[in-house]
């Protein structure tokens, strides 16, 4: 690991931190290289200009979070973990968005990273629930959030605009009292 990089969280094969600008390079080239693994299901920024837009709103907004997902043994980005439409008050709640890059899909590292945005998510960012909202065809994304404890919850028809469609979606969700104490 690299002394430069500071984890919000870690667990033996990565960490999480959250999006600075200075990760547009590597995050760009890195979804340049991922298209095919996301499409249809995600179009994460290529360019250093979409990146600007795409973290600062990460960054700014008070109703998101983004966190990059490292390696731990070679420092590098495996994908992102974005929590958006976070509500305060009596809701408590967040609406997962996530991606593994092509070197990393199928490795597991995801399964840890969600474990430590999660946990991250409930008790240092006080939220009680975490949805991801997936299309059905999506197995991997599927397969990700139900090894990692979250509950198949609903249905939703024509739920998000994507790739030029409104696309179906199940809901899983996860709240605190279901994450298992370490």
């Amino acid at each position: 690991m690299s002394d430069k990089i500071t984890y919000l969280a870690q667990g033996s094969r990565v960490g999480i931190r959250y999006f600075t600008y200075e990760d547009a390079g590597e995050y760009t080239a890195l979804a340049r290289e991922s298209r095919s693994l996301h499409a249809p299901w995600l179009f994460p920024p290529t360019d250093p200009d979409a990146y600007a837009t795409y973290a600062g709103r990460l960054m700014e907004d008070p109703a998101r979070y983004g966190f990059l997902v490292r390696t731990r043994e070679d420092d590098r980005i495996a994908g992102f973990i974005n929590i958006n439409n976070v509500v305060q008050g009596a809701f408590l709640s967040g609406a997962l968005g996530y991606g593994a890059f092509a070197h990393a899909a199928g490795r597991g590292l995801m399964g840890e990273g969600l474990d430590l945005v999660t946990r991250y998510a409930f008790a240092r960012l006080g939220l009680h629930r975490l949805e991801a909202n997936i299309q059905p065809g999506n197995v991997a994304s599927i397969a990700l959030v139900r090894r990692a404890g979250y509950r198949l919850e609903g249905f939703s028809p024509d739920f998000l605009f994507i790739d030029g469609a409104w696309r179906d979606h199940e809901r899983w969700a996860i709240t605190a009292e279901m994450v298992e104490p370490r």
